[in-house]
């Protein structure tokens, strides 16, 4: 495949994009363990979610 004179350009930029991507995957799949974390602090001092207790109160 011949990219012709800008070839250093586009593979740059196809890798730059590529490693992007992958530090928002990685950044996203952080952030979510650290919120499961956060979760679980808060359960373990009693804070339930609102969701939760709404049902069990109506029924």
């Amino acid at each position: 495949m011949e990219l012709g004179p800008h070839a250093a350009f586009i593979v740059a930029a196809y890798g730059a994009a590529a490693l992007i991507v992958a530090a928002l995957i990685v950044w996203v799949l952080l952030d979510h363990r650290a919120q499961l974390r956060n979760l679980e602090a808060l359960e373990l001092r009693g804070v339930s979610r609102r969701s939760g207790r709404a049902t069990e109160t109506s029924a």
